[in-house]
This record gives C-alpha cells, sequence and structure tokens, in this order.
C-alpha cells in the first residue's frame, strides 16, 4: 500500500506543472477565441467558401483563431514556468521557440488577409528553421544533430550530421509545419491531432527528464483543446495559417528539444507516431499529384479528410477516425518509450 501511495505521488509529481500549464493555456484559450473572432469580422480576415470547392463549410468563417491559441500557449507558459522552475524558467531555445513562433503568427495573419504565394511561405518558414537553431546555450539546442545506429546495426554509435544539421532540421520544421497546415481541411481536424501530439510529448518529456518541454507541450495541448471549444463542427471560427504553422513549428522545434532525444530504440519513431496522421496524408496527396501530373503546390481534394467525406462521413466522423488512429500511433510510442526508458 505504501508502495503504491509513493508511486502515485511520484507519478503526479512529474505531471503536476504540465497539468496546470494545460488548464491554463485551455481557460485563456477559451476565453481569447470569442475576441479574436470579431477581431477577424473586423478586419476583413474571413474565409469565404464560395473562393474554390475545397471547403467544405458552408458560410463565411473568421480565421486568425491562431492567435487565440497561441495567447493561450504564452500566458500559460510565463505565468507557470517561472514558479515551476525559478532558477532557470526560460533558457534561450525556449525564448527563441517562443519568439520565432509569434512571427509566425503575425506572417499567417497577414497570409490570411493577402494570401502569399507556396514560394514566400516556402521561403519564410525554412528561414524561421534555419534561424531558431542558432537561439540556444549548451546542449539545449532546436537542432537535430545526428542520430545513434543503433537501430540500423544493433551497435550503439552516434553518427553527427555536422553542418548538414541545419538544412536537416530546417526541413524537418518545415515539413512539420506545412504538413499541420494543409490538414486544416475540416473543423476541429489540426485542433485536435495537435492536441493529442502536444499531450504525447508532454508525457514522453515527463518521463524522459525534460520538464520545461513537458510543460510547454501541456500547454499547446491546453491551447488547443481550448480552441477545439469553438472550432469543432460546426465551427464557429477557423485557426487560419498562422494557427496552423504555429503549431507544427512549435511541436516540432519541441519534439527536437525533448522526445527525439529519447532512447535511441525510440527516437526515430517519434515524427512518425507523433505527427503520423499529417505526414501519411501530406505522403499520399504528393504521389497522388506527381502520378495525375499536377502541381505539388496545387491545392486540391485529394486529402484523407476529403476522401473520407467522399466516402459520405459526416465531418465529425471523419475528424473522430482520424483522432482514433492518431490516439492510437501516439499510445504505441508512449509505451515504446516506458518499455525502452531514457537515452
Amino acid at each position: 500500500m505504501t508502495d503504491l501511495l509513493w508511486a502515485e505521488s511520484k507519478f503526479m509529481s512529474g505531471f503536476r506543472w504540465p497539468l496546470l500549464a494545460g488548464a491554463v493555456a485551455l481557460v485563456v484559450a477559451l476565453v481569447l477565441t470569442p475576441l479574436v473572432q470579431k477581431l477577424a469580422f473586423r478586419f476583413g480576415a474571413v474565409d469565404d467558401p464560395k473562393r474554390d470547392d475545397r471547403r467544405v463549410h458552408k458560410v463565411p468563417l473568421p480565421r486568425w483563431g491562431g492567435m487565440a491559441i497561441y495567447g493561450g500557449i504564452v500566458l500559460a507558459v510565463l505565468g507557470t514556468l517561472p514558479f515551476a522552475y525559478p532558477s532557470n524558467p526560460f533558457p534561450p531555445y525556449l525564448w527563441g521557440i517562443l519568439g520565432v513562433g509569434a512571427l509566425i503568427v503575425v506572417v499567417g495573419a497577414l497570409d490570411d488577409l493577402y494570401q502569399f504565394s507556396a514560394k514566400i511561405q516556402l521561403l519564410f518558414l525554412i528561414a524561421a528553421g534555419v534561424a531558431i537553431q542558432f537561439i540556444y546555450e549548451g546542449s539545449a539546442r532546436v537542432q537535430i544533430q545526428g542520430f545513434d545506429s543503433q537501430f540500423f546495426t544493433g551497435g550503439s554509435q552516434w553518427i553527427a550530421f555536422g553542418l548538414w544539421a541545419i538544412p536537416i532540421s530546417a526541413v524537418y520544421i518545415f515539413v512539420v509545419t506545412k504538413t499541420m497546415d494543409t490538414i486544416d481541411g475540416i473543423d476541429g481536424l489540426a485542433a485536435g491531432i495537435a492536441a493529442i501530439a502536444a499531450a504525447t510529448l508532454s508525457v514522453i518529456a515527463t518521463y524522459e527528464g525534460q520538464p520545461r518541454v513537458a510543460l510547454v507541450s501541456a500547454a499547446i495541448a491546453g491551447a488547443s483543446i481550448g480552441f477545439l471549444r469553438h472550432n469543432y463542427n460546426p465551427a464557429k471560427i477557423i485557426m487560419g495559417t498562422g494557427g496552423a504553422q504555429v503549431l507544427g513549428f512549435l511541436l516540432a522545434s519541441l519534439s527536437m528539444v525533448g522526445a527525439m532525444k529519447t532512447a535511441a530504440a525510440v527516437a526515430i519513431a517519434v515524427p512518425l507516431a507523433v505527427f503520423g496522421v499529417p505526414l501519411f496524408d501530406a505522403v499520399q496527396v504528393m504521389i497522388r499529384r506527381k502520378i495525375q501530373g499536377v502541381p505539388l503546390t496545387q491545392a486540391d481534394k485529394r486529402h484523407v479528410h476529403h476522401q473520407l467525406l467522399e466516402r459520405g462521413l459526416s465531418q465529425r466522423q471523419a475528424v473522430w477516425v482520424l483522432y482514433s488512429v492518431a490516439i492510437l500511433l501516439c499510445a504505441a510510442l508512449v509505451l515504446l518509450v516506458r518499455r525502452y526508458g531514457a537515452a
């Protein structure tokens, strides 16, 4: 009995601050979203369903929901991290993540108004992925610096990427960020997938002794759930370019600082499981476009969620099918981390 009580206390001691941060972010995003909704209507940041046939909603919806999500994340982190870890609450990489994240929200909000080209978005996100790698101190850095060959050869040998780490990490950030953006096609999908991914990263980071990563990830999960209250079908607001891209950027960055530095046998599975749904969607879309001779950047209805709708599922049913896949992948990853332990 004593051992059981001790185990429960130990479990909660690692999750208390992340849970608090998640709760604060949820409430803040829940409250801010209606205010952002009015702001978007005022400035004309509205998504018109008549603009093309990809859109599944029937009435114009305000964009800029990403502002509420990001506001919830930042206020939760600023409000809890100094109390959780007063000696060094904000290492440089974390200021970098929040700062570059703010820039992504701003540029995304402008994109919602002026519709930047795919090339401009590519250059901006690659630049963001490069810049974040140079804001660090010590080993806490947003970068994939190499990998352990144990997964492939069975023998543990660290293979460093050297200067190649910069473009590899930037491309990884771009891919995750952009796939989170492209999967934002039906009510509640991107917000729900982001919440599942962030919650998973928070759990893994807690187990692996990355408390700040755990807290920020929990804040992302909470803010996504708070926004989901207004974004679930029938949606009253959508997150827009800034919302989807800042979620992808934050999650990609945190996965490099935390979860991808877990046990070598597990680290390679982290992006495949945590971002499995948007990555699979992006890959199958590109393959189908290539086969059919369609430009890779052309927006269309080849995404998984569109295919589920074409098969007769409602938006809610399609969303829950993809939620279920994401939950299963992430649950399997958590079990792997618990099985193989820290790096």
